[in-house]
């Protein structure tokens, strides 16, 4: 059987054990959908926010990218940002690194030359931002794993920048931006940082190591 055709067939199987737990399963998610977290991410295929949470469909609004950068000028982001939080309400945007992260060792290494490279541009910032750090210790894992932390740090001030957040925050809305890494070996989400209304962004300290 081809992969594609396996695909086809494990969602069918998927819906109908669904519909044997829950007849309405699908019906409450027809006409609407509240979901209580913003999640950006990275496209790696190895990290899927739905099952490493278990989240129910309509529990998370979803945008990925390489290495879960945030550029102002991105369109795409912005459009999935701003809609969040002004008509889906959501209180918490939560932006998740990964270990082993394929984008970031890119950064570290060189791109080549092409979208990837110019993409790669504020995970290259990030690691000049923080080169002395980065380069003191033992090249390899223990290089990129550090970076991926300070690249959670350094996006969830760009997040925090953006004007759909600073809004927000000067409306008084509790919304919460957390900074989370993934752990590709034990499959555990573990918290960097959670910015809020109250933090002086200026003097937001890099994160404690968390992979050693």
């Amino acid at each position: 059987m081809h992969e594609i055709d396996q695909l086809l067939l494990s969602n069918r199987a998927w819906a109908a054990e669904m519909l044997a737990e829950n007849p309405e399963f699908f019906n409450r998610n027809v006409n609407l959908q509240r979901p209580v977290f913003l999640w950006i991410g990275c496209s790696d295929s190895r990290v899927a926010p739905d099952q490493m949470t278990q989240a129910v469909p309509g529990g998370l609004f979803v945008h990925r990218n390489i290495a879960n950068l945030v550029y102002p000028d991105d369109r795409n982001l912005m459009a999935v940002l701003h809609y969040a939080i002004n008509v889906l309400e959501v209180n918490h945007v939560v932006i998740c690194g990964h270990y082993g992260c394929g984008g970031i060792q890119a950064a570290l290494d060189g791109a080549p030359e092409g979208p990837i490279a110019h993409w790669l541009e504020h995970a290259r910032q990030v690691l000049n931002d923080h080169r002395g750090e980065i380069e003191a210790l033992p090249q390899g894992d223990e290089q990129v794993n550090r970076l991926v932390e300070v690249n959670v740090r350094d996006q969830l001030l760009h997040l925090a920048r953006t004007g759909p957040v600073q809004d927000a925050f000067a409306a008084g809305k509790p919304l919460q931006l957390h900074g989370w890494v993934y752990d590709l070996r034990d499959g555990h989400i573990k918290p960097l940082m959670r910015i809020d209304r109250e933090t002086i962004l200026n003097e937001v300290p890099k994160p404690e190591r968390v992979l050693l």
